[in-house]
C-alpha cells in the first residue's frame, strides 16, 4: 500500500457472531482522529454495560501512525491485538472496531479467542464494506464570469472533481488533483482558457477516488 491511498470502513455498523454460546458483537466505524475513536469506544461501552468484555482496536493515520488495542480483561494478546491485526492486514486506516462479548459459559481458550475476536472484525468489514480514499492536492482555478460555466463543464467532462465554486470579482473553482496530474492539468487549463485562468495549488487531502 502506498501512502497515496488508504482503505477505510464504508460506514458505521454492527455485525454479530455466536461462537460456543458467547455472543461477539463487532461495532465498526470510520474515525478521523484518535479522539473520535475513543469517543466511539466509550459510546459502545455505555450501550453494553453488562457485557463481559468490550475490547477495541483502532488505526489512525494514512501511514497507520496511531495504533491502539485493548483486551479489556480477556487474557493478554487474545482480543485487542488480533482485532488490530485484522484491521492492519486489510490495510484499514482511520477506523475503530469494538467487539462486545457476552460470555456464554464455554471457555474458548487462547487460540479460540484470537480466532473469534479477529474473525468477527473480518466478518464485520466484509458485511459493512470498505472504501478506498486517494490522496490529492487541493487546487483553485480562477476564471472570469464569462468562462466560468464552460470551464466547470470542461472540468467535469474530463473527470475532475469540482469541490466548491465561489463567486467574487472572478469565479474560483476548488478542485482535487492527483499529484501526478498537476503538470498536465496546468497545460490543459492554459489551453482550454487561452491562458486566462489563474491556478493555485493548496494542501493535501484524501477523497473517494
Amino acid at each position: 500500500m502506498n501512502a497515496d491511498q488508504y482503505v477505510t470502513v464504508a460506514r458505521e455498523g454492527v455485525h454479530e457472531s455466536e461462537i460456543n454460546r458467547s455472543r461477539f458483537i463487532c461495532a465498526l466505524a470510520p474515525a478521523a482522529t484518535e479522539q473520535e475513536a475513543q469517543e466511539f469506544v466509550a459510546r459502545i461501552r455505555r450501550e453494553h454495560p453488562t457485557a463481559s468484555h468490550n475490547c477495541y482496536a483502532y488505526v489512525i493515520g494514512a501511514d497507520a501512525s496511531v495504533q491502539k488495542a485493548s483486551d479489556d480483561g480477556e487474557p493478554g494478546g487474545t482480543a485487542g491485538v488480533p482485532m488490530l491485526q485484522m484491521l492492519t492486514r486489510r490495510d484499514i486506516r482511520y477506523a475503530v472496531a469494538v467487539v462486545t462479548r457476552y460470555y456464554g459459559g464455554v471457555k474458548l481458550g487462547a487460540g479460540g479467542l484470537i480466532r473469534a475476536y479477529g474473525g468477527v472484525v473480518g466478518e464485520a468489514l466484509d458485511a459493512l464494506g470498505t472504501v478506498t480514499r486517494h490522496r490529492y492536492r487541493l487546487a483553485t482555478v480562477t476564471v472570469d464570469h464569462q468562462r466560468a460555466g464552460k470551464t466547470q463543464n470542461d472540468l467535469r467532462s474530463t473527470g475532475r472533481t469540482v469541490l466548491d465554486v465561489r463567486y467574487g470579482e472572478a469565479v474560483s473553482l476548488d478542485i482535487g488533483l492527483p499529484e501526478s496530474d498537476i503538470d498536465a492539468f496546468r497545460a490543459w487549463l492554459a489551453d482550454t482558457t487561452a491562458g486566462t485562468a489563474g491556478f493555485e495549488l493548496g494542501g493535501e487531502a484524501y477523497g473517494d477516488g
